[in-house]
């Protein structure tokens, strides 16, 4: 038996149509996402090549560099071409070098300025997506973190809010206070974390960016993908990657994952995934590999 091939599009905010697999452009960065990306031509080429591929959504955030990579963006692609959308997020702080600095900050006025801030870099009057960047954040309560993305929504500034890093909660509580268009969670096959958050997202029509969506090379899950994949992958004639990302955009309409690279012979690689289809088999067999050991023995004892 085989599954029927995934979407070719997807819509974010009931508005914005987008193809179902984006860029995130975390790497374009320096060591440990610090500073510029020491190519600077090549990530501008790598951008380019984004755009060419026919990708139309590019993930960033004002802490990759910090700043660097939302005015890389702009420098290789502004002005931008029709229906390309950018996401950006604010709400994290990096204080130097070393990756353990990194903070979340939720005071209101810090995160209306990083918003402001995220404009101008990138060159825009509007931003299509901005992320609240973590849900971590103590200095302000979360339910006035997200009010000043809708204060910005209702503005003008921010066409569709976003979560990312925040519990099943906390997206509750946001839906409250302002729609939600997008949210983003660790997910892959070997990390499940953001596993409550993908069946809400579907559930509510929401789009589901998976982030790191084909690490397959660590996590408690490792050895049984390493089974798992590789035998998939051959039957398909594709690599264990384009294998992880079909799963991903099989697994719920409302995916939208979002792999990074700075080579574009892998950017082509991803996008080739659209084209694979599992057999309801072998999307079992993957969806298994989360499954806890002794979990099937247990339900039935």
């Amino acid at each position: 038996m085989t599954t029927k091939a995934s979407p070719a599009q997807i819509t974010i905010g009931g508005e914005l149509r987008v193809n179902r697999i984006g860029y995130g452009a975390m790497k374009l960065t320096g060591d440990q996402v610090w500073g510029p990306y020491p190519d600077h031509d090549r990530a501008l080429r790598v951008l380019r090549g984004v755009v060419d591929a026919g990708i139309n959504l590019i993930d960033t955030a004002d802490v990759y560099g910090p700043h660097a990579n939302e005015l890389l963006i702009k420098e290789a692609l502004h002005p931008y071409p029709e229906g390309l959308v950018i996401a950006t997020k604010g709400g994290f702080v990096r204080g130097g070098f070393d990756y353990s600095t990194l903070d979340a900050v939720g005071n209101p006025n810090y995160l209306r300025q990083s918003a402001h801030m995220s404009a101008r870099r990138l060159g825009v009057d509007v931003i299509d997506l901005y992320y609240l960047h973590s849900g971590r954040a103590v200095d302000a309560p979360f339910e006035d973190q997200v009010g000043v993305l809708a204060e910005l929504r209702q503005a003008g500034l921010i066409r569709h809010v976003g979560l990312s890093n925040v519990t099943l909660e906390q997206l509750r509580a946001a839906q409250s206070i302002v729609p939600v268009a997008a949210v983003t969670a660790l997910y892959n096959v070997t990390a499940r974390v953001g596993e409550d958050l993908r069946a809400a997202a579907e559930a509510d029509g929401i789009v589901f960016c998976p982030w790191h969506p084909v690490t397959t090379t660590d996590g408690p899950l490792a050895a049984r993908a390493a089974e798992v994949l590789p035998p998939i992958a051959a039957a398909h004639g594709a690599s264990v990657r384009q294998i992880a990302l079909a799963w991903q955009l099989q697994g719920s309409p409302q995916a939208l994952p979002i792999p990074g690279t700075t080579s574009l012979a892998h950017l082509h690689e991803n996008l080739m995934a659209q084209s694979i289809v599992l057999t309801a088999q072998e999307m079992r067999a993957i969806d298994d590999i989360g499954v806890p050991a002794g979990a099937d023995q247990a339900a039935t004892s």
